[in-house]
């Protein structure tokens, strides 16, 4: 199948921004500030480097118990699963729960206990779960990242950076329930034996200290020091910051969160596409409308945006039926070469098949001079 492509150069339809100086390096074994639409880098400090991140690791653990099916079901802990040192949601033997309550447990209280339960209860074992764990490190091309416990307990093979928990963040943070969960300060939960609520408090003191706070987890263990992964929101734009061995995570998140939204603003860079349809064959309308699929927002600094252009890919043509939001190509965004955002097109509307008989005249002939602007011959 041939692609029809169209390459067009950004013009004044992009936001106007303003740019502040770059962050002055952080008191940080590692560190980094990614716009979460883009996952471009906005501040880096050693954020390739392999470094501890304790119960960080935890969002990856609650995403994977996040995305299984019956997250409501009850069930009984595995007790040896919960004999774990360190922090705690308190479970204990024949302690009954749900999968969501667990996922609360890691994410608030940051519950070693909650994670290892979790992941017997997934894969069977803590082993197995951790092999599910760096396989999906490895979808997710977090190439400098190895789990080996579920709850973020120091190990010889675990590890991560800056950059990959940020990633892993951001990966994470595009799951409704994960996103409700770790932006919540305070939840009320129903667990025990028999269950009953009780409040859990969130260890994430940026939730209530920093303005447009939406997660996303702390950690600490003497080998790492004190790490932090937040994300926040101001003006249409997401952020998320990462700091591995960090003994003053707080300041520093709200210093280096300030610094890069001082230097960009959102922009819409489906502004950038001329209005796009694909022709229809068969169908009771000769063309459909085009649209991205997703938001198209991301964060860009001032100077960038007649730098950007947006290549489209589409299919020649559709036969009828065609269904609304079937995807039919892509828009390719690039900033000096470089990719800044990939997103499906897909079609707005529905086009329904014409009658038998009226698919037998001009179906070919209508066809060929759309594509080509002529009638067949």
């Amino acid at each position: 199948m041939w692609k029809k492509r169209l390459c067009f150069a950004a013009a004044a339809a992009l936001l106007g921004l303003t740019m502040c100086t770059t962050a002055r390096a952080v008191n940080a074994k590692g560190a980094v500030v990614i716009e979460a639409q883009s996952g471009r880098v906005l501040f880096g400090q050693n954020e390739h480097e392999r470094l501890a991140m304790a119960s960080t690791t935890k969002i990856m653990t609650a995403m994977l118990a996040l995305e299984q099916e019956g997250l409501d079901e009850e069930f009984t802990v595995d007790p040896q699963a919960i004999r774990v040192e360190g922090s705690s949601m308190g479970l204990t033997e024949g302690d009954i729960v749900t999968l969501r309550t667990l996922a609360a447990g890691m994410l608030l209280a940051s519950g070693n206990d909650a994670a290892n339960a979790a992941a017997v209860r997934i894969a069977g074992s803590q082993d197995a779960f951790v092999q599910r764990m760096n396989e999906r490190a490895a979808e997710l091309e977090l190439k400098d990242t190895s789990f080996e416990t579920p709850s973020g307990l120091d190990g010889d093979n675990h590890y991560s950076t800056a950059y990959d928990m940020a990633m892993l963040a951001r990966a994470a943070l595009q799951n409704p329930d994960f996103a409700e969960i770790c932006g919540q300060y305070r939840m009320t939960l129903s667990y025990g034996n028999p269950p009953y609520k009780r409040w859990l408090k969130n260890h994430n003191r940026l939730l209530q200290d920093y303005d447009g706070t939406i997660g996303v987890k702390t950690g600490f263990t003497k080998s790492a020091g004190r790490c932090l992964v937040s994300a926040a929101q101001r003006d249409g734009v997401t952020l998320i910051c990462v700091t591995l061995g960090c003994p003053d995570d707080w300041r520093t998140h709200a210093q280096l969160l300030d610094s890069s939204f001082a230097q960009v603003q959102a922009a819409d860079l489906a502004s950038l596409l001329p209005e796009l349809a694909l022709p229809v064959g068969g169908g009771l309308a000769d063309s459909v409308a085009v649209l991205p699929a997703a938001d198209a927002h991301v964060a860009l600094a001032e100077g960038e945006q007649e730098r950007v252009k947006a290549e489209v890919t589409l299919r020649p043509f559709a036969l009828a039926p065609v269904r609304a939001g079937e995807c039919v190509g892509e828009a390719c965004f690039t900033l000096d070469g470089e990719e800044l955002l990939r997103l499906p097109l897909c079609t707005r509307d529905g086009v329904a098949a014409r009658p038998v008989s009226e698919k037998k005249t001009g179906f070919w002939s209508g066809l060929w001079g759309r594509l080509f602007g002529k009638e067949a011959g």
